[in-house]
């Protein structure tokens, strides 16, 4: 990574804390660069999870639990209040296992520790096969079905339609690296062609756009209708409860329970 965008990311997680009076516990990358086929010229999605004094969470006033702070041709920059995650990941949301697995962390801290040692605790295989299945086919629907179609799409369908594969072998978070879920999930007579695309789009500032390519297109199709059929006779799962989530809670904010 180029040090002098490394050192400026630093530079503003650290006026965010200054400025916003909080404390950034977890920051990562996590679009194209954290799936392994960044082009020349995107950009870096910075996202955190943060914590403010113990004060503010005993407000009357509803607060806001968001910080957006940058978003330009170069960095795209925004976070979530822990209290704000925690309730996410009870319900299982896709994203806070995304930011969990990033392989390019920006700065993580032994509170954030906490929560890793718990985290694939509330993970719903169902729910995060729904969540994956819906991106592939609305993707797929919008970009794909012409006879020339953006090629870079094609990605935007293929990395969910292998993370359900993934939940549905391993039942477990799928990872955020393209190439780990081309390895485990991808048929192997689709690997020369998937993996010409991810040379195309790592090597080229905008991908554009091209024939559509009829043997992914059928692979897409039949493990879309495959995979709804799974999800759909799975079992529902027991959710954890929110004891373990309001002792962490409790913890980093230092609240006394």
């Amino acid at each position: 990574m180029d040090k002098n965008i490394l050192m400026t990311i630093q530079r503003k997680l650290t006026e965010i804390e200054e400025q916003e009076d909080v404390k950034i516990i977890h920051c990562v990358e996590s679009g194209s660069r954290a799936w392994g086929f960044e082009s020349p010229d995107s950009d870096y999605d910075v996202r955190f999870i943060y914590v403010r004094k113990p004060e503010y969470y005993l407000k009357l006033e509803r607060t806001r639990d968001v910080i957006e702070w940058q978003l330009d041709g170069t960095l795209d920059i925004n976070g979530w209040d822990l209290q704000k995650a925690l309730r996410l990941l009870h319900n299982s949301n896709p994203t806070i296992f995304e930011w969990n697995s990033s392989p390019i962390v920006y700065r993580t801290t032994q509170q954030y520790d906490q929560i890793r040692s718990v985290i694939n605790d509330y993970f719903i295989s169902k729910s995060g096969i729904y969540h994956y299945l819906s991106t592939a086919k609305k993707n797929y629907r919008e970009y794909l079905r012409g006879e020339t179609v953006k090629l870079k799409k094609y990605f935007y369908v293929l990395r969910p339609l292998l993370a359900c594969m993934w939940i549905i072998d391993k039942g477990t978070p799928p990872p955020m690296l393209f190439s780990e879920l081309m390895e485990s999930e991808l048929n192997n007579d689709l690997v020369p062609a998937v993996t010409e695309l991810v040379r195309l789009k790592m090597n080229t500032p905008e991908i554009g756009e091209g024939k559509r390519i009829d043997v992914i297109n059928q692979y897409i199709e039949e493990n879309i209708r495959d995979i709804g059929n799974i999800a759909e006779n799975m079992k529902i799962e027991h959710t954890n409860g929110w004891n373990e989530l309001d002792r962490l809670f409790y913890d980093i904010v230092g609240i006394k329970s």
